[in-house]
């Protein structure tokens, strides 16, 4: 349910990006600092715990990251 939510999110944020690149960055930071949420909520546990609860949230936000920077790539590449 989780690599669902995160994969739409994905979608929705290269979309954005695509067709309104500066209007994107708004929603991509609010899905970057949710994550980050998880990922130092994750982080709290203890020892070794701790870097493995986080890993999958900042995986994760890097995939965002990079799916809206693909987007506003994509448009500047138009010959428009």
């Amino acid at each position: 349910m989780l690599i669902a939510g995160v994969l739409a999110i994905c979608v929705i944020l290269a979309v954005l990006a695509f067709l309104a690149p500066r209007l994107s960055r708004h929603p991509q930071n609010a899905a970057s600092k949710t994550a980050g949420l998880g990922a130092r909520g994750g982080s709290k546990a203890p020892g070794k715990l701790g870097k493995w609860f986080a890993k999958p949230f900042s995986t994760s936000q890097k995939m965002m990251n990079k799916s809206a920077e693909g987007g506003r790539k994509g448009r500047g590449k138009l010959p428009l």
